[in-house]
């Protein structure tokens, strides 16, 4: 966690705080990382694509005492105390949660969830804070910016890995995610992924990581992945995505127990790879499995035909969703004008 001096106050916006704050923040992809090792002295990298949904929604009112309520109610209350006393704002808020991304399923539920409490808690307070800025305070952004781009403007993102700077890594690439790109996120609602203590011990008993494997992951997601997506060519963009997968996922095998954390995920990926879609593989630490598809009529098929195959595996679940190629909305709202909502700029902020 990045420490604040508490007499430097951040700067006040110009206007009227406003009486509630609503933002919604997008889930995200974790296609991999590029380099464990190091070696040019840049640790992690990263590749991961902004999801329109699954999201996190969260409202913060003015209050008489600190609260939180909904899903993931603790973690949210947790944010608000730290992001407060980082920057000397007033807690006494009421945190309503009304969605909440699934807890440690590798799509950024707690990153996301922090930088909506806390950017909206900055807003609320009629002051400047960029999410970057919160994201140190909350000690998010240790290993990469995926969620941080995701929250900020959303698309495909490449970020530029850790350096010698206690900060987020620089997101060096952001492209908008082609309108009509799919993709199948595939659930396993009975098993987590790694987080926390855990993900900690895991991350230290992985093999050290190859140069010519980082070389590899490097130029795939540059001159494979980038590319296809600023072209639009989603099968291109899956064939990059997918050897990065196969590549990460067995060098992290020894810590998730396979390529992929859950075995019926697995099994569901197999099953799509053999249809021909090369774009599958696993967010993060998972479970939730994921495929690129090109268009909204294939991904039907394809989540037809697998809702059917795995029909006996009540705990796996096929959604559909579209990419995110702009980052949280945040909606003011005054109580002298309670409904008057209008949306500007590319912080998606509705006043």
């Amino acid at each position: 966690m990045t420490e604040h001096d508490p007499q430097s106050q951040p700067p006040r916006t110009g206007a009227e705080a406003p009486h509630a704050v609503t933002v919604r923040a997008p889930g995200r992809l974790h296609v991999g990382f590029l380099d464990l090792g190091g070696a040019l002295g840049r640790r992690f990298g990263g590749l991961g694509v902004s999801l329109d949904s699954p999201a996190t929604v969260v409202t913060l009112e003015a209050a008489k005492r600190r609260s939180a309520k909904g899903p993931d109610a603790h973690r949210a209350e947790a944010a608000l105390g730290v992001v407060a006393e980082a920057f000397g704002l007033d807690d006494q808020v009421a945190v309503t949660v009304s969605e909440a991304l699934p807890a440690h399923s590798g799509l950024g539920s707690g990153t996301q969830l922090g930088l909506a409490v806390g950017v909206g808690l900055a807003r609320l307070r009629g002051v400047d804070l960029t999410p970057r800025q919160v994201a140190e305070a909350l000690g998010r952004g240790q290993r990469s910016s995926i969620g941080l781009g995701a929250f900020e403007s959303g698309g495909v993102i490449l970020d530029g890995g850790r350096g010698a700077l206690d900060a987020p890594p620089p997101i060096i690439s952001r492209i908008p995610i082609p309108a009509g790109w799919r993709i199948l996120l595939i659930y396993d609602r009975g098993l987590a992924g790694l987080s926390g203590s855990r993900e900690t011990t895991a991350m230290a008993s992985l093999p050290p990581f190859p140069e010519s494997l980082a070389d590899r992951l490097c130029r795939l997601a540059t001159l494979g992945a980038l590319p296809a997506a600023a072209e639009g060519d989603a099968h291109v963009f899956g064939h990059a995505v997918g050897e990065m997968q196969r590549l990460l996922g067995d060098h992290f095998a020894r810590a998730q127990g396979g390529r992929f954390t859950s075995p019926d995920v697995a099994d569901a990926l197999a099953a799509i790879e053999q249809t021909g879609v090369p774009g599958v593989g696993q967010s993060s630490w998972g479970p939730t499995g994921f495929a690129i598809l090109g268009d909204a009529d294939e991904a039907a098929e394809l989540a037809a035909a697998m809702r059917r195959r795995f029909a006996d595996r009540p705990n796996l679940a096929f959604e559909i969703v579209r990419g995110a190629s702009r980052g949280a909305d945040i909606a003011l709202r005054s109580a002298a004008a309670p409904d008057g909502l209008a949306l500007t700029g590319d912080a998606n902020v509705r006043r």
